[in-house]
């Protein structure tokens, strides 16, 4: 199903009830060779965001406190009828492009992944303001910052713009009480650094002096991912989107 599954609480519950007198998702039905419904939040399975995870994962973090995401872009595209400049159709830009981001947030934070408060800035600044589609002018924003709380003591933070640069850069960042991870699509590099007093297994301090040279070079690991040839090739014949590194 593409995403949004759909952009009403009432659709979703009738897309549910529906799943369930048609095509039961149930661990043992699904085995047994019946079909599983699946929303394609593909953006945890891109190799830099997925070793991005594993780390967290691993819980080389510590306690995870802070997670960003950042997204500078093109406009949007064109799409079959223009259905993507209007609220009505997608939920609007929050809802129907970065409903990938909002998952990425909840899949890192794990438990306690409910928001608990959401502070939100965005508008139509620069994109689609002299477009008119049957008269109707789009009502999407093009850029916005949005913090969210979650249950479990997290923040995170969107910083979306879609006019910033001619090509779709995202960054994915996560900080914990020991260290920090860092993602970037689509160029597949993935930075894990960890400061220098918990490499060295010591307790925080508030130092009165800068970290000496060289000191984070030495607590960093940097590492590019890679896409499968066959994947890539897939790509560039349907125009799905796939970093393009190898």
């Amino acid at each position: 199903m593409e995403k949004p599954l759909c952009t009403l609480v009432a659709d979703c519950v009738e897309v549910e009830a529906l799943l369930a007198e048609h095509m039961p998702q149930d661990a043992a039905s699904i085995a047994a060779g019946g079909a599983l419904f699946w929303v394609g939040m593909e953006y945890r399975y891109m190799p830099p965001i997925a070793k991005l995870l594993s780390i967290v994962d691993s819980g080389a973090l510590g306690t995870l406190h802070m997670v960003h995401v950042r997204e500078h872009r093109f406009p949007f595209l064109q799409k079959v009828e223009n259905w993507n400049r209007f609220q009505k159709n997608t939920g609007g830009t929050l809802v129907e492009k970065c409903c990938h981001f909002w998952d990425l947030m909840r899949r890192v934070v794990g438990s306690g992944a409910e928001a608990k408060r959401v502070f939100a800035s965005g508008g139509m600044d620069v994109n689609h303001k002299e477009e008119r589609y049957d008269g109707q002018a789009p009502d999407i924003v093009d850029n916005a910052f949005v913090i969210v709380e979650f249950e479990g003591g997290v923040r995170a933070c969107l910083d979306l713009c879609m006019f910033a640069e001619d090509r779709q850069h995202e960054e994915v960042s996560v900080v914990g009480s020991a260290g920090k991870v860092h993602a970037e699509a689509p160029c597949c590099v993935v930075t894990h650094h960890t400061p220098s007093q918990r490499a060295a297994g010591t307790a925080a301090s508030n130092s009165r002096v800068p970290p000496a040279q060289g000191v984070y070079e030495a607590n960093t690991v940097v590492e590019v991912t890679s896409v499968d040839g066959a994947l890539l090739e897939v790509r560039g014949r349907v125009g799905g989107f796939l970093p393009k590194c190898r």
